[in-house]
């Protein structure tokens, strides 16, 4: 979810839509409407909605078919119903069939926001249990590729933190991979079968991110109607990864603090403590010591959360991982090993100098299975900017000559031990000692 959320009003009569697309839109919420059935399904199609407002009376269609609809095939949509007061059977009926609520005309337009806000927080706690249950059941999480110094270390430090329960801080540039270093950590830690929530701090709400992570009690502020639970009670017992800590709003840091510290939460307006037992992982591409000093995040924290930090190297600096990762993303695409990647294609990969790191070589890659010829991804089928040096041969390093440098940079690492060096290199001594004498290295 994100922090704006989309409604579509479904209502045959132009006046009402036109009035609750003007009284409901917000910066926080856009609000488009349709008059019939049939264009409802076709926005529905189109465009992400996280509420529908269904009038049960539709030139094309009954109301009542087209929320089973929504059900069937978008459940994580909430439905609120508007109906007359002579057809509250019918309502009753449409809350049996999967509605959140329903409204009689004429409406009280306060009455209505406040119900689509709790529309949209069931919407959001529907999708977050929807992710939970996703994360519990990949049974082949992702992997860190790579035969680098620098992943070999990363690794080595994964597989020392991961059985452990302290907090771990994984920093790094934008689509380094954080998100796989902590779901690594899961699989490999003793609650790998238990819950995994993973939550971006950049996508909630600052009004809500307290309530959202802790939950809050009937009465606790307006709109809340009803006890609700929060992320805490769902990663009880498992893990809870939450992404771009650096956004999280500083009153909320507080709180998070004192859970870390203490094992406990508070839900907005409950005067008990609740106790927990997650295993709390963080990430971030920002430099948090300048957010301490800068005011902008809660020292203490920074602190507590930076018991154990992994910091992932940017792309650019383990150009020696590219060719892995390239098969590793082809292999992910349907009928990926039909595709390979030419030489020259290759050279334009590993001399680019990725700002987007391996999300960037992931949907480049994609692209390049699309443009391919005859199943191979030539330069042609590369982005311009890496591929408008092709002409100029002599800007490119070979394959050959980037494994010859890189040998020798390991090499003068371990003082020339090329017993260490192959084991950092992961090749036995013999095909190490085949490519000195190939790369006439020293």
């Amino acid at each position: 979810m994100t922090n704006a959320y989309s409604v579509l009003v479904v209502d045959d009569e132009p006046s009402i839509g036109k009035l609750l697309k003007k009284e409901l839109s917000s910066p926080g919420r856009a609000v488009q409407t349709a008059e019939t059935a049939h264009q409802a399904r076709e926005m529905l199609r189109r465009s992400i909605y996280e509420v529908v407002i269904l009038d049960l009376r539709l030139p094309d269609a009954d109301g009542l078919d087209l929320l089973v609809e929504i059900r069937q095939h978008l459940p994580d949509i909430e439905v609120i119903i508007i109906t007359g007061h002579g057809n509250i059977d019918s309502a009753v009926e449409a809350m049996k069939l999967g509605a959140y609520d329903y409204i009689t005309k004429p409406f009280n337009l306060e009455e209505l926001e406040l119900i689509v806000e709790r529309a949209y927080q069931r919407a959001c706690l529907r999708f977050e249990n929807r992710q939970l249950k996703h994360s519990q059941n990949q049974d082949k999480p992702q992997q860190i590729v790579g035969n680098s110094a620098a992943i070999k270390q990363i690794r080595f430090l994964i597989d020392k933190v991961a059985p452990t329960d302290v907090p771990v801080l994984i920093t790094g540039e934008s689509g380094s991979g954080k998100e796989v270093a902590a779901t690594t950590i899961q699989s490999r830690s003793k609650r790998a079968d238990k819950p995994f929530v993973i939550k971006n701090c950049a996508t909630l709400q600052k009004e809500l991110a307290r309530s959202e992570l802790f939950g809050y009690v009937k009465g606790s502020f307006t709109g809340a109607t009803e006890n609700r639970e929060g992320l805490m009670t769902y990663a009880n017992k498992g893990t809870m990864f939450l992404d771009e800590i650096g956004e999280l709003p500083l009153e909320v840091q507080a709180s998070l603090l004192r859970t870390l510290e203490n094992k406990t939460y508070r839900r907005v307006g409950d005067k008990d403590e609740r106790t927990t037992d997650i295993r709390l992982i963080f990430a971030t591409n920002r430099n948090l010591a300048k957010e301490v000093e800068a005011g902008r995040f809660h020292e203490a924290l920074y602190h507590r959360i930076n018991v154990f930090n992994i910091e992932l190297p940017p792309l650019r600096d383990r150009k020696e991982d590219i060719p892995l990762l390239v098969d590793c993303f082809l292999g992910r695409i349907q009928g990926g090993g039909a595709y390979r990647v030419s030489d020259r294609a290759m050279g334009c990969l590993i001399n680019y100098n990725w700002p987007g790191n391996i999300r960037e070589l992931r949907n480049v890659i994609e692209r390049g299975v699309i443009l391919s010829e005859n199943g191979v991804i030539t330069e042609n089928a590369l982005p311009r900017e890496l591929s408008v040096k092709a002409e100029g041969e002599s800007d490119f390093l070979s394959l050959e000559a980037v494994e010859r440098e890189h040998i020798a940079k390991v090499l003068t690492c371990f003082g020339n031990n090329r017993t260490l060096a192959a084991a950092a290199l992961g090749i036995s001594r013999k095909t190490l000692y085949r490519k000195i004498r190939e790369y006439d290295i020293m």
